[in-house]
């Protein structure tokens, strides 16, 4: 068995994450942007690794992504206690409708819309990372700019610190090939309106490289 595989969704993600590693047998993979490239990469990681005779222990989705204003600061850590994706379903005149409260029979379904952080992996991370803000984080195909849709998005989960595009994406791989899986994000910006000047990559990505030390 090799160790951890921590993917994220750009190489400037990547490179954050590696920076504040030690342990040569994590692996770091940037994957690409969105639900799509991120879920399919990381299965074929992991199956060629099996395939190999040297499949991985764990999955970490880590990143950088945007937070709930008032449930987690700019340049803050988030560790997902799920991992959700929130635009699948469908909209009606009383508002949006999650795909499992459409009255799909659950085999349709195939898997959750949240899938559950391992709780052994989310402990730990928060025994290394104790300032951390934990809650659901988001997985998103179109990232929440105005603030009508954040008021939505934020009263809809009200546990939900952060939103993402791949973690869900990354939750469903792992689960298929049986292996624990945790999220870690840093936060860049708060969600709303898209405001360029009020994002903060650099703290974003300090934040990250000093999170990663927690991956052990």
């Amino acid at each position: 068995m090799t160790g951890l595989l921590v993917v994220t969704a750009v190489p400037a993600e990547a490179e954050a994450v590696r920076a504040g590693l030690t342990d040569p047998t994590i692996t770091v993979a940037p994957l690409g942007v969105g639900p799509a490239i991120a879920g399919a990469a990381t299965a074929r990681l992991l199956a060629l690794a099996e395939a190999a005779g040297r499949p991985y222990r764990a999955v970490v989705s880590a990143g950088i992504a945007g937070g709930f204003a008032g449930r987690v600061p700019v340049g803050g850590t988030v560790l997902a206690t799920r991992s959700m994706a929130a635009d699948l379903g469908a909209e009606s005149p009383e508002g949006f409708i999650p795909v499992d409260e459409l009255g799909m029979p659950p085999e349709l379904l195939g898997i959750a819309t949240a899938l559950p952080a391992d709780p052994g992996l989310l402990g730990a991370l928060r025994t290394a990372l104790p300032e951390a803000t934990v809650g659901a984080v988001l997985t998103v195909s179109t990232v929440t700019g105005t603030a009508a849709s954040t008021e939505a998005l934020a009263a809809r989960h009200p546990d939900a610190v952060a939103e993402a595009m791949e973690g869900y994406a990354v939750a469903v791989a792992a689960a298929q090939a049986g292996l624990p899986f945790a999220e870690l994000r840093t936060v860049s910006n708060p969600i709303g309106p898209r405001d360029r000047g009020a994002w903060r990559m650099k703290e974003a990505f300090a934040a990250l490289t000093e999170a990663a030390a927690a991956l052990r």
